[in-house]
């Protein structure tokens, strides 16, 4: 490798990796609220918060990726053409043809990631999440319960225990709130138990308690009832997984489903990787700017060019869903012309003009 090269691919690689810092922890916070938010309302437990965060994480990077090669790639040239440092390997012979050797060598091994991201880990570690929250949806003591707190079941409901036994198995003090249609249903008890059954139905035995049962809105019908033990079924938790899911299945099984919804996931997962190779090699050409231009205003016209082509690709998705666009079409009308604009861009931005002749005047003898 000469050192051009390796100092090129130097600086491709820092301000990518800089801008990939940053837009994680733009989406890290926007994960940690969806999270959060499902912590609170009882259908995650506090525990799965990590585990969540880093599937949650693998699953957007085929859409971090490209959007953080493209502003790298951008910033890095721009850097280059700010310091005239670009002006200078531009004259000493190095055009965009002898460029392209150091921008794929970044380029390349990012597309490789960002394909086995969108294509495998991503489909896997969406099913692995969605796996969790479902186990922990069966499990009540899982689910969230804390003593001294009210948690909203899964399905619908709140419960309250003032005490737990430190296996989790017993209650005292229980305080549970449920309503259906037009009907509500209170029901207290001095201690109480989980119990499974054979079928995976969860159930809370009560004892020494009471249970009001009465209209959720006007009216006087209500039932007071004092009982010395007590079966509360609780609500099934929100089943998220599905193997049957085109998100969930791997990228193999989309091959053979006719399902139009399964076609439109395996075109959306085989977008990624062309989007990044394009929206790479589209960046130098966009960055190229004189030393005294302003140095953001071509990173927000790539941003933009990424925005509309992630857009343009979630439209298409749903287009094919619906069947308003062929399925063996895909999303072939997006990636294959963009991919072409983005090197005919590359080729023809970057072209060293040809120097011009100049004709030396006739001697004075040729002249006679």
């Amino acid at each position: 490798m000469l050192k051009l090269d390796r100092y090129l691919l130097s600086e491709f690689a820092q301000s990518t990796f800089a801008a990939l810092v940053v837009l994680l922890i733009v989406s890290v916070g926007g994960v940690i609220t969806d999270v959060l938010k499902d912590i609170a309302s009882g259908r995650l437990p506090a525990g799965l918060m990590l585990s969540q965060l880093g599937l949650v994480l693998l699953n957007w990077l085929p859409l971090i990726l490209p959007l953080a090669l493209m502003l790298g790639m951008m910033l890095g040239v721009g850097r280059l053409y700010r310091d005239s440092e670009m002006p200078v390997i531009a004259a000493s012979g190095v055009g965009p043809t002898r460029l392209l050797k150091p921008v794929l060598m970044l380029v390349v091994p990012v597309v490789l990631v960002v394909g086995a991201c969108s294509l495998w880990l991503g489909p896997m570690a969406e099913g692995i999440s969605r796996k969790m929250i479902n186990e922990a949806n069966r499990n009540l003591v899982v689910s969230g319960l804390e003593p001294g707190s009210f948690t909203e079941l899964p399905g619908g409901g709140v419960v309250y225990v003032g005490a737990m036994s430190a296996d989790g198995s017993q209650f005292r003090r229980v305080f549970i709130y449920r309503r259906s249609d037009d009907r509500l249903d209170v029901t207290t008890a001095n201690a109480g138990a989980l119990s499974v059954d054979a079928e995976g139905e969860r159930y809370l035995e009560l004892a020494d308690g009471f249970q009001v049962e009465g209209p959720a809105d006007d009216g006087l019908d209500y039932r007071l009832m004092r009982y010395a033990t007590n079966e509360v079924r609780l609500p099934a938790g929100e089943e998220r997984y599905d193997p049957n899911d085109p998100e969930m299945m791997p990228t193999t099984r989309l091959l053979g489903d006719p399902r139009p919804e399964a076609k439109a996931q395996l075109h959306f997962r085989l977008a990624p990787p062309f989007l990044t190779l394009a929206f790479g090699l589209m960046a130098v050409p966009l960055a190229r700017s004189t030393p005294r231009q302003a140095r953001y205003g071509r990173v927000m016209m790539g941003f933009l060019a990424y925005l509309v082509g992630i857009q343009m690709a979630l439209m298409g998705r749903d287009w094919l869903e619906t069947g308003r666009i062929a399925p063996a079409l895909g999303l072939w009308w997006l990636v294959l012309p963009l991919l072409v604009f983005a090197l005919w861009l590359y080729f023809t931005d970057g072209r060293m003009r040809q120097p011009l002749r100049v004709r030396r005047p006739a001697t004075a003898g040729a002249a006679r």
